[in-house]
């Protein structure tokens, strides 16, 4: 059976002011037992959504993590590949990302010329994605291996026109990240910015590993945020995510 249409969950969610946590699992830093343990706390703890993928990732290793999570978990998988060779069809859909901060077409336009054919051929539900990377104080490994200049941390407007022009091209979702290993968030000024220029679901991960910084996230307008590799140092601080989402989300209900 069918999930209800992941763009349509987000979108409503979107109008509602409603905030959403998700997970990004990177299948080269994961082993079984720290899965095990992440879905174990995301049965107290509210998950949204599961993001798989990583930047450096070894196919049988996503496959076997997908399988993992799948046969214990009822919450979404969504692949964040880098590479068409990372498509799987045990997911639920696909961050379709074009990498519009950058200028390399095989991350623009050519991954996805390859990957068509197999998409079409899938039941992943597509959310084609403006992949926007932020400059966060250090190179990390999705701008070095895409080959591209991540947008200026201090210039929102850059970052605003970015996603403006992704969503005249039919983009259906923004996401503003910092990359694996962020020494800071993205600023709460590019997510305002971000935000008040396009009115598609925007993501926002890369660097979120206080409470302070989640919150600032989310009040700036990011629908969505992303943790990922403060939950591989500390599983626990899914707990601290989800409470903060949940908080957020209730006094938004009072409020109206």
């Amino acid at each position: 059976m069918r999930l209800t249409s992941l763009y349509d969950t987000l979108s409503n969610r979107r109008m509602h002011g409603q905030k959403s946590l998700a997970v990004l699992l990177d299948p080269d830093n994961l082993d079984e037992a720290a899965c095990r343990q992440v879905l174990e706390l995301s049965e107290q703890h509210t998950v949204d959504y599961f993001f798989v993928g990583g930047s450096l990732v070894m196919n049988s290793r996503q496959a076997a993590l997908i399988r993992f999570i799948k046969s214990r978990s009822a919450v979404p998988v969504l692949l964040f590949p880098s590479h068409s060779l990372h498509l799987d069809d045990q997911a639920d859909g696909i961050l379709l990302l074009s990498l519009i901060s950058g200028r390399n077409p095989d991350f623009l336009i050519g991954q996805h010329v390859i990957a068509a054919p197999l998409l079409r051929q899938s039941n992943l539900q597509i959310l084609p994605t403006g992949y926007m990377l932020v400059d966060t104080g250090r190179q990390t490994t999705a701008s070095y291996i895409s080959g591209t200049t991540p947008l200026p941390y201090d210039k929102p407007s850059i970052a605003a026109c970015t996603a403006m022009a992704g969503e005249q091209l039919g983009l259906r979702l923004m996401y503003l990240d910092g990359g694996s290993g962020a020494l800071y968030p993205v600023a709460a000024a590019t997510i305002r910015a971000v935000r008040q220029a396009v009115d598609v679901p925007l993501i926002v991960g890369g660097g979120i590993n206080t409470i302070e910084k989640a919150q600032a996230a989310l009040t700036a307008g990011a629908d969505v945020i992303v943790i990922g590799n403060q939950i591989e140092k500390s599983p626990e601080f899914l707990a601290d995510m989800s409470r903060v989402v949940r908080s957020f989300n209730q006094t938004q209900v009072l409020s109206k």
